[in-house]
């Protein structure tokens, strides 16, 4: 399977960039130059879009709902951004979660848990499962059916999704109806076929992900721990069903797919999707990837059918 030809037109666009010298790498700079770097597109229009505080594990943190039409029984659906635990916020993601609250008929909450190195782990899953269990508790206020709650995430917000998930089974809830992961970060080791096969070239990048581990974990045996590393886990029996939909060039999608596959062992209703052609990040580019709309499409359909 080649690149899909429009995802190779988006990485010409990026060909020509330099690459940061991680060793030397200010985080809180390469933060503002990350989150800088897709200029803004206006997004669908939504019967509400409005900002909100949530109740994070060591204070309030900020988030913001979508709702799709004027009605206070929709399902909810809490999202947490990628980035690498280190970047990305509510604003690099509005255009995505926009798009699942109309595809999905649900009322969206993305919320922006803490970000390292200023908070390292596990600051950012116990910061996900706190905002989680807020939104339940509020949900007569804020105007939602929280008997009906999904979790999803890309990249590390899926890994974030994952913890809540895992967080929840062992503190007796909420209930967790179903979770949609894209290409979602599962080990700390680095160490997969596709990482090396995907290395350079590809938008992520082996290096950048080893610093992004570095970034977000104290140390690095804390590699090890199921809430870092799910794929690490001895049982993943007992998490909600699930969508997992990896790319087909991309360094994490072993690993994601390796998740999956766990899942099903366990007994979990799990569906994967690889979209071939696709690289890391491709969801967030469905307004001018029409694969990426595809399958914006097909997770959205996914969330529906588990939460209605």
């Amino acid at each position: 399977m080649s690149l899909d030809p429009q995802i190779a037109a988006v990485l010409q666009q990026f060909a020509g960039m330099p690459q940061p010298d991680y060793s030397q790498l200010d985080p809180q700079q390469y933060r503002q130059f990350c989150d800088n770097l897709m200029p803004p597109v206006p997004g669908e229009r939504l019967f509400e879009v409005r900002n909100l505080k949530v109740a994070g594990a060591a204070g309030l943190l900020d988030a913001r709902l979508y709702r799709p039409e004027d009605s206070a029984e929709l399902p909810l659906l809490v999202y947490f951004h990628g980035g690498g635990f280190v970047i990305g916020n509510l604003d690099t993601h509005d255009n995505l979660c926009r798009s699942l609250a109309r595809l999905c008929g649900a009322v969206v909450v993305s919320v922006a848990y803490r970000l390292a190195p200023e908070a390292r782990f596990p600051a950012a899953p116990e910061d996900c499962y706190s905002a989680t269990r807020d939104l339940v508790a509020r949900a007569l206020e804020l105007g939602f059916d929280a008997s009906r709650l999904a979790l999803a995430g890309d990249s590390a917000g899926a890994n974030l999704a994952i913890a809540v998930a895992r967080l929840a089974q062992l503190r007796d809830g909420p209930r967790i109806a179903y979770q949609c992961l894209f290409y979602p970060v599962t080990d700390a080791a680095c160490d997969s076929a596709s990482y090396s096969e995907f290395a350079e070239g590809y938008f992520l990048t082996r290096e950048q992900m080893r610093w992004f581990w570095s970034q977000y974990l104290q140390a690095p045996e804390q590699g090890a721990e199921p809430l870092a590393s799910p794929l690490r886990a001895d049982s993943l029996a007992g998490l909600p069903p699930t969508s997992v939909f990896s790319a087909g060039f991309d360094p994490l999608r072993d690993e994601g797919e390796a998740f999956a596959r766990r899942l099903q062992e366990a007994g979990v209703q799990t569906r994967l999707q690889r979209c071939e052609g696709m690289i890391h990040g491709f969801i967030s580019m469905a307004a001018f990837v029409t694969a990426a709309q595809a399958a914006l499409e097909s997770a959205a359909a996914d969330l529906r059918q588990a939460l209605n």
